[in-house]
C-alpha cells in the first residue's frame, strides 16, 4: 500500500459573490484557482461541490490534501441578519439596558433621527443577578445562585437557546461569572454559554458586554456549521488537518473557533492582508498597501514591516455600512482595514438630483451584473468594465462562464439616458467615479495612521481589483502596483501562509510608574499559558511558539489607547525606560508631539502566541499560459486620457 503524502493545502474563501479555491503544492510551489458563484442559502454545499470541481481539475482527491484552510462570512452574515440563536444575558443588578443605551456618542451629529442596531438579546431576555465585584476584584455582594437557576429557567422557558454572562468587573474577578457556567453546565446543559470573562476580560462595560453577546449569539450556528463541514470532509476522505480563518489573520482550530466564533467576524477579508504581505515580501517591499476589489466590496488596509496592522477592536451589523460607529462595538483583534461599498456588483444609478452614483447597493451572485445573463438588469461596475474593453467576454471564471455585452450595454443605457451621455461615456464615469471613491477613503485610512500613500506600493488582487488599481494607484499617488498571480483568489492564498495563533488579552489599568509588576507579569504569565494550551491543542510544538507581548497604553485623562510592543524579559522598573520610550515614539508618530512631564496609563495587556509561519513559495499558475505566449488575444479598450 503506497503511503499518501499531505503535500498539497488548500485554501477555500466565501465571499459574498464568489467562492475562491486556491490549491498549493508545497513541493514545486504550483498553484491552481477555481471560482464559482456563491450560494448564499447553502454556502457549505456550494464550497462542497466547488472543491471537488478544484480536484477533479487538478486530478487529486481530499486524501491528498494535507492543510485545509477556511475563510467564512458566516458570523458576519448571521449578525447582520439577525439568524443567530434565541439569546438571553445575565448581568449585574442595575445595567441591563447597558446593551440598549451604549457609549452615547453620536456617529453623526447632523443626523436628527440617528438609529442604532437593535441588541442581539431583546430586553425581555436581559436579566439582573444580585451580584457584584468591585473594580479591584473584591466581593462586595455574593451571587444568589438560586435567583441565577429561577431566571435561567425562565429564559429557557422562553425559547432561549445560548446564554451570555456578563457581570461588572469580571476581568478583575471571574468566580461569578464561572458559578454561573457550573449550575448552567449542570442543570441546562442544552444552552451555549458564553462569559465576558472569557471572551474579552477587558475593561468598557458596554464593549465587553457586545462582544460576548455576539459570541453567545452565533455559538450555536458557528458549531453546527463546522461540525458539518467537518464531518463532510471525513466522509469525502480529508484526513489531514481543518482550520478557519481568524480576523486577525491567525488560523484557529475547529475547538478554538467554536469557542470564540466572533473572532471569525472577518475572517474572509484577513486572507488578503495576508496574501498582500507574503507577495509584498516576494518582491521586497515590506511596505505596501493591500486593496481587494470584489464582486460587493473594495477593502484597503496597510502592510508594515511585512505584517498587516492589527486593531483591537472592530463592528458588526452596522446600521450604515459605511458609516464607522453605527455598528454593534466588538473587541476582539480584527486586521485593521478600510471597507467601501464599491465591487464589481455595485449598481450605478442616477440620483433626483440628475448626478451619477454607485453604490453601496450590489447585485452580488444573484442575480449578478446584467453581463452574466442570469436575470440581473440593473448596471454594474462589471458591466461598465466589459463594456469598456477592460474584461474578455470569452474568458470569465477560467472561460466557464460568457459575458455578454449586450446585455452590459442595455444595463449601462439605464444611466446613459438620464445623463445625456453616450454608453461608452456614461460607463467611463461609472469607473472613474466608484475608482475616485476607493481612492478617497483609502487616503484617509492611511492618514488616518499617520502615514504617507506614496512611500507604499500597491498590492492589487480579488476579482475586480487589478482593473481598478492603476487609476486608484495614480490617484493616490502610489508609483508601483504589483498584480500577483492568482489574484481573483488571493485572499484564498493568503489562508495557507497564515499561522495558527491566538491572542488573549485582559485589563489591569494603573499609572505606568506606580504598577504593580508582578501583578502585570503574573497576568501576561497566565496568558501566555492560555495561548500555549490552545496552540498545543491544535497540533503545534511548544517550541514552535513565538510569544508576542503588547500593551495599550494612553496619557492620563485621554480616552483612545496605543499599542505598544513590550520586551520579552520580564517587565520592572529595570524595563520601565523602554516601554515609555515604545509609548512615546509612537505617540509622536500618530500626533506629531509629545508634551513633557506627561503620566503614561497602561489599559490592557496583551499576548500573542503563533506557531510558525508556513514556508510557501509559489512558482507558477497551473494550467496559466506557457511562457513566451502571453498573449491571449487583443480586443479595444476604452480610455479617456
Amino acid at each position: 500500500m503506497v503511503a499518501v503524502t499531505h503535500r498539497y493545502h488548500v485554501g477555500v474563501d466565501i465571499g459574498g459573490t464568489f467562492t475562491d479555491f486556491v490549491v498549493l503544492d508545497t513541493g514545486t510551489g504550483r498553484i491552481r484557482i477555481h471560482k464559482c458563484l456563491t450560494t448564499p442559502k447553502d454556502p457549505a454545499a456550494g464550497a462542497l461541490a466547488g472543491l471537488e470541481e478544484l480536484l477533479q481539475a487538478a486530478g487529486l482527491g481530499l486524501p491528498e490534501i494535507g492543510h485545509l484552510v477556511h475563510g467564512t462570512t458566516l458570523v458576519t452574515n448571521a449578525i447582520i441578519e439577525r439568524e443567530g440563536a434565541r439569546l438571553g444575558l445575565l448581568t449585574t443588578r442595575g445595567v441591563r439596558d447597558a446593551l440598549e443605551l451604549g457609549i452615547e456618542q453620536r456617529y453623526d451629529i447632523y443626523d436628527l433621527f440617528l438609529r442604532f442596531p437593535e441588541p442581539l438579546a431583546p430586553r425581555e431576555l436581559r436579566r439582573e443577578i444580585d451580584e457584584r465585584v468591585s473594580r479591584d476584584g473584591d466581593v462586595v455582594t455574593p451571587i444568589d445562585l438560586d435567583q441565577v437557576r429561577r431566571e435561567v429557567a425562565d429564559l429557557v422557558g422562553r425559547g432561549a437557546e445560548a446564554l451570555a454572562v456578563c457581570f461588572l468587573h469580571a476581568y478583575r474577578n471571574p468566580a461569578h461569572e464561572r458559578a454561573v457556567r457550573e449550575l448552567v453546565a449542570r442543570e441546562f446543559p442544552q444552552l451555549a454559554v458564553s462569559l465576558s470573562a472569557e471572551v474579552v476580560p477587558e475593561i468598557r462595560e458596554y464593549e465587553r458586554a457586545s462582544t460576548t453577546a455576539a459570541n453567545a449569539y452565533v455559538q450555536p450556528l458557528v458549531a453546527r456549521y463546522v461540525a458539518r463541514l467537518e464531518a463532510a470532509l471525513r466522509t469525502r476522505g480529508h484526513r489531514g488537518r481543518f482550520y478557519l480563518m481568524q480576523s486577525s489573520g491567525g488560523m484557529a482550530s475547529p475547538r478554538m473557533a467554536m469557542a470564540f466564533p466572533v473572532r471569525l467576524l472577518e475572517s474572509g477579508p484577513a486572507g488578503g492582508g495576508l496574501a498582500t504581505a507574503f507577495f509584498g515580501r516576494l518582491v521586497g517591499y515590506p511596505d505596501v498597501i493591500s486593496f481587494d476589489m470584489g464582486g460587493t466590496t473594495a477593502k484597503a488596509c496597510l502592510i508594515q514591516d511585512g505584517r498587516p496592522d492589527v486593531a483591537p477592536r472592530t463592528e458588526a451589523a452596522r446600521v450604515h455600512r459605511f458609516k464607522r460607529g453605527s455598528g454593534l462595538p466588538i473587541r476582539a483583534p480584527v486586521i485593521d482595514m478600510i471597507e467601501i461599498g464599491a465591487g464589481g456588483g455595485s449598481i450605478a444609478r442616477v440620483d433626483p438630483l440628475g448626478l451619477l452614483k454607485v453604490g453601496p447597493s450590489s447585485a452580488g451572485a444573484d442575480p449578478g451584473p446584467a453581463c452574466y445573463g442570469l436575470g440581473g438588469v440593473e448596471p454594474t461596475v462589471t458591466d461598465a468594465n466589459l463594456l469598456l474593453g477592460y474584461l474578455d467576454p470569452g474568458f470569465f471564471l477560467g472561460g466557464r462562464m460568457r459575458l455578454d455585452p449586450a446585455a452590459a450595454g442595455a444595463a449601462i443605457a439605464r444611466v446613459a439616458g438620464p445623463l445625456g451621455l453616450p454608453p461608452l461615456d456614461a460607463a467611463w464615469g461609472i469607473y472613474t467615479l466608484v475608482c475616485e471613491s476607493m481612492a478617497a477613503a483609502t487616503r484617509v485610512h492611511i492618514i488616518e495612521k499617520g502615514r504617507d500613500p506614496r512611500s507604499y506600493a500597491m498590492v492589487a488582487f480579488g476579482g475586480a481589483g487589478p482593473a481598478h488599481a492603476a487609476r486608484v494607484a495614480r490617484i493616490l499617488g502610489v508609483r508601483e502596483v504589483i498584480v500577483p498571480p492568482a489574484s481573483g483568489a488571493a485572499s484564498a492564498l493568503g489562508f495557507l501562509v497564515a499561522p495558527i495563533s491566538f491572542e488573549f488579552a485582559s485589563s489591569l489599568p494603573g499609572v505606568l510608574d506606580e504598577l504593580d509588576w508582578d501583578a502585570v507579569n503574573a497576568l501576561l504569565a497566565d496568558l501566555e499559558a492560555r495561548g500555549r494550551t490552545l496552540l498545543a491543542e491544535a497540533g503545534v510544538a511548544a517550541d514552535a511558539v513565538t510569544v508576542t507581548r503588547r500593551a495599550e497604553m494612553r496619557l492620563l485623562g485621554q480616552v483612545h489607547d496605543i499599542t505598544v510592543t513590550l520586551p520579552a524579559e520580564p517587565l520592572g522598573p529595570s524595563t520601565l525606560a523602554a516601554v515609555r520610550a515604545a509609548f512615546e515614539a509612537e505617540y509622536v508618530r500618530l500626533y506629531t508631539h509629545l508634551y513633557t512631564g506627561t503620566v503614561i496609563q497602561a489599559m490592557n495587556w496583551r499576548v500573542l502566541c503563533a506557531g510558525p509561519t508556513p514556508a510557501v513559495r509559489v512558482a507558477e499558475l497551473a494550467g496559466g499560459p506557457a511562457p513566451g505566449s502571453r498573449e491571449k488575444g487583443r480586443r479595444r479598450a476604452y480610455f479617456a486620457e
